[in-house]
């Protein structure tokens, strides 16, 4: 093994980060840029070997662990139906627009569900720093846009899970027996994995954290991962859940930070960059209905999702501001997005002028959204009932 891609991964990762933080863009914007540069549509400095493929996979699950991490199952038991609306909405009128431009412009029906089930998810992660900065984040209404965002999240993972299987089935059982038998796997998990890690020695002390509690949470999420497979569920959505049922048994606060230097600070950057490594933006500028295409798909996904967030919190009786910011925040396409679009290229589910397309989504929405939030003055006027 050459560690020249390494290197060369680990340099322009920290270089492009450093450039795009002067001007105040993204992260994720500038490790996307940085694989572009340097892969086989830009530069060419070298090619992605199945190490360097094995790290990125391995920075998929950790992207999709510390998301099911950062979220407080707890937190959702405040919320009464007015949640629920804004989840139905902000899920359903996406599903449904996405799936309908990709049947008008001919994919196949399984790349059409596809489409669909990416326009049902947002990306929370992005807006949250928008959030904790106008001070949102501790407010009814910003708990319930975290809250509506993770569960639109869930239930699209839940219907990729369902596609994949019903697409390439491991399994002779019948799609409800499966799911009911993952569903009890997954209540086990939620019960067994905080009594495995209290139940598995290692020193209490929090200046140990680094030598046996993060090896612990590890070992348990490549446990889960492996337990997955053998359902035949993509390491994607085992990541998600893993983390999920975790969530309210770390308590830790250097031990979270723990967690996140190390999957933000080397794989999950690996993963991204592999991201734009693969994306070709030339396909936009070859012809045909490839740039029409992201033109239906920018406004398709944008107008679905603050549309349906704007009605679904109206209805949920906040005011027309607070249901404007409830409509921008969920409008970023970021992990999951990326997440699902990784995965379909894996299974060769998506073409490339979609690939590129999805990329171009996740990158416009992360620049745009937060943007926007801070242009919207919040009235405070939260009146969901509990």
């Amino acid at each position: 093994m050459s560690f020249l891609p390494f290197f060369l991964i680990l340099l322009v990762s920290v270089l492009f980060s450093g450039a795009f933080r002067r001007f105040h863009l993204p992260w994720v914007l500038a490790l996307i840029v940085a694989g572009m540069t340097v892969g086989p549509h830009g530069f060419a400095l070298f090619e992605l070997s199945s190490e360097i493929e094995f790290m990125g996979q391995v920075g998929l699950i950790f992207l999709m662990f510390m998301a099911g991490l950062e979220t407080e199952l707890s937190s959702f038991r405040e919320f009464g139906k007015g949640i629920l609306i804004i989840v139905l909405l902000n899920g359903l009128i996406p599903l449904g627009v996405g799936f309908g431009i990709g049947l008008l412009f001919g994919f196949p029906l399984v790349s059409a569900l596809l489409l669909g089930i990416i326009f049902m998810s947002s990306s929370v992660a992005v807006i949250i720093p928008a959030l904790e900065e106008t001070g949102l984040i501790k407010k009814k209404l910003g708990r319930s846009i975290v809250a509506s965002t993770i569960i639109v999240d869930v239930v699209s993972l839940v219907f990729l899970s369902v596609l994949l299987q019903t697409i390439k089935p491991v399994t002779e059982l019948p799609l409800v027996s499966f799911y009911f038998i993952l569903a009890l796997i997954l209540i086990s998990l939620g019960y067994g994995l905080p009594k495995i890690r209290s139940l598995i020695p290692h020193k209490k002390d929090e200046k140990d954290l680094f030598e046996s509690e993060v090896r612990i949470i590890f070992l348990m999420l490549i446990g889960t991962v492996v337990t997955f497979e053998f359902l035949g569920l993509h390491p994607i959505i085992a990541g998600f859940f893993s983390g999920l049922v975790l969530s309210d048994s770390i308590k830790s606060e250097i031990l979270m930070e723990k967690l996140r230097t190390m999957s933000y600070g080397l794989f999950i950057p690996v993963f991204f960059i592999i991201v734009g490594f693969n994306t070709d933006l030339g396909v936009l500028i070859s012809g045909g209905t490839t740039f029409g295409l992201l033109l239906v798909i920018l406004l398709g996904s944008i107008l679905s999702k603050y549309g349906s967030g704007w009605l679904g919190a109206r209805l949920a009786g906040f005011s027309k501001r607070d249901a404007s910011i409830v409509a921008v925040a969920t409008t970023p396409q970021l992990s999951t997005t990326l997440a699902v679009v990784y995965t379909a290229v894996e299974l060769d589910l998506l073409k490339e002028n979609l690939v590129v397309s999805m990329v171009t989504l996740s990158v416009v929405t992360t620049v745009l959204a937060p943007f926007a939030l801070r242009q919207i003055k919040p009235t405070w006027s939260t009146i969901i009932t509990p």
